[in-house]
């Protein structure tokens, strides 16, 4: 078998690379293209990164969809991974990369007879969902349109809104998975530098006396390596339509504060969104308001059509995936591609005075 990965060297696509070498015996066979913006040096010291013949590609420039076809020629599937969430100010820049990008894919997997695309939605593709307190969940059928005024989940319903479109005989067989926030110790680096103002110690994160959130906060999370289990599935299985991903149980304010060791302080999400706006507008911190109001929005989804016909369930309980991160987060934890690469203040206040600040640059 030959697939084809966008943005491997990422969050989830390491955690597949991991997973791959995991079960070497019984993906021995399976030949993998990486494609990104920055390939991993197949002389670094990940021996993972190693296990793909990589494509460096913007998904974002005018000639993608050409070479995606060039390099998806003769696949067997390919996996949509490739996602940006900076630049936050340059939204133009942001549609051309996830919904362009997207296009760009789904393009080339006609151009080149690609029989199977498994794409990489979100839970953030969810229309709001119902002011439930009891937490009723969702399941794949609940309207995928986005929360409005988030960019993020504007992309992602607009991503799938191209497949909806497409004809049923163009390409045979799609796969959407749906994840919760998805969470590892590496990509604590990654996260941090794209939510956490250059000048800012990773080590704040066990220095914080008090989080300061809405007590009806509530999100679901996954595992990297549980969503990369989820993809090789739905590969093999060569899966059709929509699976909700998320582990138990669903993370609340009292989780975080515990995770984080921090005392919870009820803040009205109105006043967070409030703070979060100003403060991004002048340029404070890198994450935009839209990420409130999809944080307060998003339904719980169930994952019943995963769990039997994924044959899937997570490996790594919510919480645990939490505490991993923060813990990653504190340490200063990395992976060693150029996405995963290790963040700190002098390098990342270096990259702000060079290139501009996270938020405004393209090569974040």
């Amino acid at each position: 078998m030959k697939i084809a990965v966008t943005g491997l060297s990422g969050n989830i696509g390491t955690a597949l690379l991991r997973r791959l070498l995991a079960r070497s015996a019984q993906f021995r066979d399976v030949e993998v293209i990486g494609v990104c913006r920055r390939p991993p040096s197949p002389d670094g010291p990940e021996p993972l990164y190693r296990r793909a013949r990589w494509v460096s590609l913007d998904l974002a420039a005018p000639s993608a969809r050409q070479r995606l076809a060039e390099t998806f020629a003769g696949v067997d599937a390919v996996v949509h991974l490739a996602w940006l969430f900076q630049p936050s100010h340059d939204i133009g820049y942001l549609e051309r990369a996830c919904v362009g990008g997207t296009a760009a894919a789904l393009g080339a997997c006609q151009d080149a007879g690609v029989p199977h695309l498994v794409h990489m939605s979100s839970l953030g593709v969810y229309s709001p969902g119902l002011d439930d307190p009891a937490g009723a969940r969702v399941d794949e059928n609940w309207p995928h349109d986005g929360v409005p005024t988030s960019v993020y989940s504007r992309h992602k319903a607009a991503a799938e809104h191209l497949l909806d479109a497409l004809p049923n005989d163009r390409l045979p067989s799609v796969t959407r998975l749906r994840p919760g926030l998805v969470m590892q110790g590496v990509a604590a680096s990654e996260i941090l530098r794209y939510g956490l103002p250059s000048w800012i110690p990773s080590a704040v994160v066990r220095l914080l006396p008090l989080l300061p959130l809405d007590s009806r906060f509530v999100v679901q999370t996954v595992h990297s390596d549980d969503v990369a289990d989820a993809v090789l599935a739905a590969v093999q299985r060569r899966a059709v339509g929509a699976f909700n991903l998320a582990a138990e149980p669903p993370i609340t304010v009292t989780d975080l504060a515990d995770a984080l060791h921090a005392h919870p302080l009820h803040v009205p999400a109105r006043w967070l969104r409030a703070a979060v706006a100003l403060s991004w507008h002048v340029g404070i911190q890198p994450v935009d308001p839209g990420w409130i109001d999809l944080a307060f929005a998003s339904p719980l989804m169930d994952t019943t059509r995963a769990r039997t016909e994924l044959d899937w369930s997570p490996n790594h309980p919510a919480d645990e995936a939490l505490r991993e991160l923060i813990q990653g987060m504190a340490a200063g934890n990395a992976g060693t591609s150029p996405v995963l690469r290790r963040r700190s203040v002098p390098g990342s206040v270096l990259d702000t005075l060079r290139q501009g600040p996270v938020a405004h640059r393209q090569m974040a």
